[in-house]
């Protein structure tokens, strides 16, 4: 399959602070002037900071890496794990068509997401919050026919369980992950047939499903806000490279402490806000670059429901809102929120001709 940069590329790129603070923290697993190794971790963390992988975001890491753009984009363009186009901003689909899910059923999966998200695989939804692609074997043929979907997998589907899937998904749900046939893990569908004294242990959900429902994570992309990256591997190290060790774990003690008795942080000027929606009811905020279920749900936690209230912030209320997004700071301003929801309104306006 021929991969190519999208057409349509953003000017700039940066990692957020957050982020910035982990690449560096990478690049210190390597001997000095071996930093390019660390290459597929700071994609990968670039891609989850944006949704794809875009020209800037490649050439960016290239040059914290000291590398060639063209060495990057090799990597880049090699593995399939990099989205080189913009992807549903909610969710992107990847339906296993290698033999075993292809025998049990994998185009019926392919004709779901025909049907539900776009006709053509990379093609984005008419609401832009998913898309899809077929890929190779992901390694769960057991578990045959299956989907990747964010972080986890799901397996043993149906036709009709997959669609079910993908519509709670726009609704802003996320799928329990794992087998979506009643299979514990991957036994023999007639059932046990060795350590059938562990039989009544395996009740209830496997260790992968409970830990990816505790984390809540499936759809989440990685913002820098997780568990804080501590480089313990530099511990007797080189007295130069210690400072972004040092950084690093006072970035760490820092979102380790006790949250403040007061939710809403000072920073800033706080915007005019309200506490239901208006009669005409609210708007839908994930029309947003950048806004999906769960960060319109915390907007409107903080009393945001409408386009004007997100267009009307000045640059003293946009600050205090970056800093009341909990888990989601500096996404207001990296995708200019102002603007899109000027824009948004603009074109919602009737024609006056």
């Amino acid at each position: 399959m021929l991969r190519r940069l999208h057409h349509d590329q953003p000017k700039t790129f940066s990692f957020t602070p957050a982020n910035q603070a982990w690449a560096e923290a990478q690049m210190t697993k390597y001997p000095d002037g071996r930093q390019a190794s660390a290459i597929i971790p700071l994609l990968w963390r670039a891609q989850e900071q944006e949704g794809w992988l875009t020209r800037p975001a490649i050439e960016y890491v290239a040059d914290i890496l000291d590398m060639a753009y063209i060495r990057a984009l090799e990597v880049a363009s090699f593995y399939f794990m990099f989205q080189l186009e913009p992807v549903g901003r909610v969710a992107h689909i990847q339906i296993c068509g290698t033999t075993s899910c292809m025998i049990c059923g994998a185009e019926d999966l392919v004709a779901v997401c025909r049907e539900k998200i776009a006709s053509k695989p990379h093609q984005l939804s008419e609401d832009g919050t998913l898309s899809w692609e077929e890929v190779e074997c992901l390694g769960a043929c057991s578990n045959a026919p299956m989907a990747q979907i964010g972080k986890d997998y799901y397996e043993d589907l149906t036709a009709k369980r997959f669609g079910e899937m993908i519509e709670a998904i726009k609704m802003g749900q996320t799928p329990k992950p794992g087998p979506q046939n009643g299979r514990f893990a991957s036994e023999p569908f007639s059932g046990l047939t060795s350590l059938e004294q562990y039989a009544n242990a395996r009740a209830g959900e496997n260790a992968s499903v409970h830990l990816a429902q505790t984390q809540e994570d499936t759809l989440r992309r990685i913002d820098g806000t997780e568990v804080p990256l501590v480089t313990s591997w530099l511990s007797g190290s080189k007295p130069e490279t210690p400072r972004v060790a040092k950084a690093c774990v006072k970035s760490a003690a820092k979102a380790l402490k006790a949250p403040e008795a007061d939710n809403a942080k000072s920073t800033g000027k706080k915007p005019a806000t309200l506490e239901v929606a208006r009669n005409s009811g609210a708007d839908d905020l994930k029309q947003i670059k950048g806004v999906g279920p769960k960060l319109e749900k915390h907007l409107n936690s903080l009393g945001f429901f409408h386009l004007d209230q997100i267009a009307s912030w000045n640059e003293m209320e946009l600050a205090w809102v970056e800093e009341n997004l909990e888990g989601f700071k500096g996404r207001a301003t990296r995708n200019n929120w102002i603007a899109q929801a000027k824009e948004l309104m603009s074109s919602q306006q009737p024609d006056a001709s």
